[in-house]
Parts: C-alpha cells; sequence; structure tokens
C-alpha cells in the first residue's frame, strides 16, 4: 500500500506548534488512530472493532466490561459486538456462575481476521516509519509505542486497584 499523497483523502497529519512539541501530542495522537484505520481498511475492521477484538484476545469479557475498558456506552458495545457475531468472529457465551449474563469470545475466524489486522497495522506503520531519516529514529518512534502501552497497562493496574481498595474485591469485577 503507497503513502497517500496530501488532498487525496489521506489525512496530512498534525500541523506544527510552537508549544514545545507537547501540545499537539493529542493531534499526533489522533493522526496516528488514522493511519490505523487506514491500516484496518484491508482487514474490512473499524477500529472499535480491533479495539474489542483485541481485548478478547487477552479474555473473554461481559459486555459491560467491554465498555469500561473502551471507555464507552454498553449499548455501542452491543453494536459493535453483534456486528462481530454476524461475521463470526465473537462468540456469545451464557456465564455459568450466572445464566442472565453473557460473556463475549473469539472465534477461530475472530483470531486469524485480528492477527491479519495486526499485520496491516504494523505494515501501515512500517511504510510511514521507513520515511525517517534512520533505523534508529525508526526505533524511537516504535519504542515510543511500547513506552504508551506500558504506560495503558500500568494505568489499567492502578484503576483496577484502586476500584477494589474503595470497594472491596466487587470492585475487580467492574
Amino acid at each position: 500500500m503507497a503513502l497517500e499523497p496530501a488532498g487525496a483523502g489521506a489525512d496530512p497529519g498534525p500541523p506544527e506548534t510552537n508549544s514545545g512539541g507537547h501540545g499537539s501530542l493529542g493531534r499526533v495522537a489522533a493522526w496516528l488512530a488514522k493511519q490505523v484505520e487506514i491500516g484496518l481498511a484491508t482487514a474490512d475492521l473499524s477500529l472499535a472493532q480491533y479495539r474489542v477484538l483485541g481485548l478478547l484476545d487477552e479474555h473473554s469479557a461481559v459486555s459491560s466490561d467491554l465498555a469500561e475498558r473502551l471507555a464507552v456506552r454498553p449499548p455501542s458495545v452491543t453494536a459493535i459486538i453483534d456486528g462481530l457475531v454476524a461475521r463470526g468472529l465473537v462468540e456469545r457465551r451464557n456465564v455459568e456462575a450466572d445464566r442472565r449474563r453473557v460473556d463475549h469470545a473469539l472465534t477461530d475466524g475472530g483470531r486469524t481476521v485480528l492477527a491479519e489486522a495486526d499485520a496491516a497495522v504494523t505494515a501501515r506503520l512500517s511504510e510511514i516509519t521507513a520515511c525517517l531519516a534512520d533505523q534508529a529514529e525508526e526505533g524511537r518512534a516504535y519504542d515510543g509505542l511500547r513506552a504508551w502501552r506500558s504506560a495503558f497497562i500500568t494505568y489499567r493496574r492502578t484503576r483496577l486497584a484502586e476500584r477494589v481498595a474503595a470497594n472491596g474485591p466487587r470492585g475487580a469485577a467492574r
């Protein structure tokens, strides 16, 4: 997939700012998200579907847990899950301990599509980082993504520990 020229449907990227580089980080993150979306188009997935598949790859989950982890309302998760179930990428299962609750899990087809999507996103990001001046700069770009991954994981664990401390073991179920 070739890089799209500006004005041909591609996001031209974040504007430069004079704020020491930090003022535009939100715009850089939004631009990066757009590049992930472009990569996902080859796997026929939306960013929201990709996020759900990624969470379910870690472990099965009920809708309320997915909604919290995705920072969306439960009806939004239901709509996303409905589409993934219709495509055979996710399956619904009754929770043994509470038959009123429904668990969601990846199917083998879901794992295959997720792997294809991961490869497509990696290819898109590699195409972009290949334009950097040298391999060390390319490595720093990926190191930055790994640092954000670590920050997200630590943030999630901290929030979970705070909920448990405030609500007891029930807080972990949310």
